[in-house]
């Protein structure tokens, strides 16, 4: 059996560096108040021995964890199901990685984990939050609260009114679900629908009150609620149809519900856009670009989002009542114009 040969310590590495003890942790927990000579004196000498830190130590020390939890309000098999989420993921892990921050992933599956994800975030593990997809009754914003941990929502929240400042990055939804429509109407459109998202959910909200701000007069009968996922978007699609035989447009809250909507519409017969012009939200390019024929869509960078709310986070923009502290983004939206309409 081969002996496994002891982990350098930091007395070593003071021993080697010529420094004391404290100098040493000094040096290797970032501190302040260390001649750069001694700094990289130390920092040789943890080279040399393949020094690593004790990170719980560390963060007696320093208070800080270089840890991040990510908290996304939906169950696994939507999550992984939906491109949204890997692109949101992505961008926050490339900006947690370049500040040496681990990303802690949770998911709720019912009401049981809201309890659970409050007590780990309670329990000191992370140094701050990032939350999305929160619906309106979502417990997990009074949990994280009471927990203290500094927090960056993505999307905005529906309590922001009382929320005393709570800090996100959201897209325009508003406005580019407004340019989407105003868009089928520049077509000729004149009988355009509207699939939303879960309601309960401020994206799929806004993207309604988008749609409103250009049909405000269509019948309400041609707006017809879904979950963001494909399979709504059919179900969807199904009942508009049962409801009006014949709209000429139709816009999606987001590119799986266009996918949806799509296929049951080529089932019934429908030439798109010659018959129903489609247009979905997001651009996500693996929805995107393989629809037939290939999705016109509102485009948000939603990696882009995530690297937003991983570097407020990471500058303090999550703490209340820091003087200078960034304050909520909103991403500007952008048409992408296809086959489809």
């Amino acid at each position: 059996m081969t002996d496994t040969a002891p982990r350098p310590t930091l007395e070593a590495v003071a021993a080697r560096a010529g420094v004391s003890r404290a100098t040493a942790s000094r040096v290797v927990n970032g501190g302040d108040g260390v001649r750069e000579p001694l700094v990289a004196r130390v920092r040789r000498a943890v080279e040399e021995l393949g020094y690593v830190p004790n990170q719980a130590a560390r963060s007696l020390v320093t208070r800080r964890h270089d840890a991040v939890a990510v908290v996304i309000a939906e169950p696994e098999t939507r999550v992984f199901a939906d491109p949204f989420f890997a692109l949101q993921l992505r961008g926050i892990s490339k900006e947690l990685t370049a500040h040496d921050n681990q990303l802690v992933l949770l998911l709720t599956e019912g009401r049981d984990d809201h309890a659970r994800v409050g007590r780990y975030l309670a329990g000191g593990h992370v140094d701050g939050a990032l939350v999305f997809s929160l619906h309106l009754d979502d417990p997990l914003p009074g949990l994280i609260q009471r927990a203290g941990v500094p927090t960056v929502f993505g999307g905005r929240p529906g309590w922001s009114e009382d929320s005393g400042g709570a800090v996100y990055v959201d897209s325009d939804n508003r406005g580019g679900a407004r340019e989407a429509v105003q868009h089928l109407v520049g077509l000729g459109r004149t009988r355009v629908a509207h699939i939303t998202g879960p309601l309960d959910q401020t994206s799929a909200a806004d993207r309604l009150e988008g749609y409103r701000d250009v049909m405000g007069d269509a019948d309400p009968g041609l707006v017809v609620e879904s979950d963001f996922t494909p399979a709504g978007g059919e179900r969807a699609m199904r009942e508009l149809l049962e409801r009006h035989p014949s709209p000429d447009a139709v816009f999606a809250a987001n590119d799986l519900t266009a996918s949806g909507a799509l296929r049951v519409l080529r089932e019934r017969g429908r030439r798109v856009p010659e018959d129903v012009a489609l247009i979905g939200f997001d651009d996500m390019l693996p929805v995107a670009e393989q629809t037939d024929p290939p999705l016109t869509t509102v485009r948000q960078d939603i990696e882009e989002m995530g690297r937003l709310m991983a570097r407020l986070l990471l500058r303090g923009g999550a703490e209340q009542g820091v003087e200078g502290a960034p304050s909520s983004v909103v991403l500007p939206t952008t048409l992408v114009r296809r086959a489809s309409a």
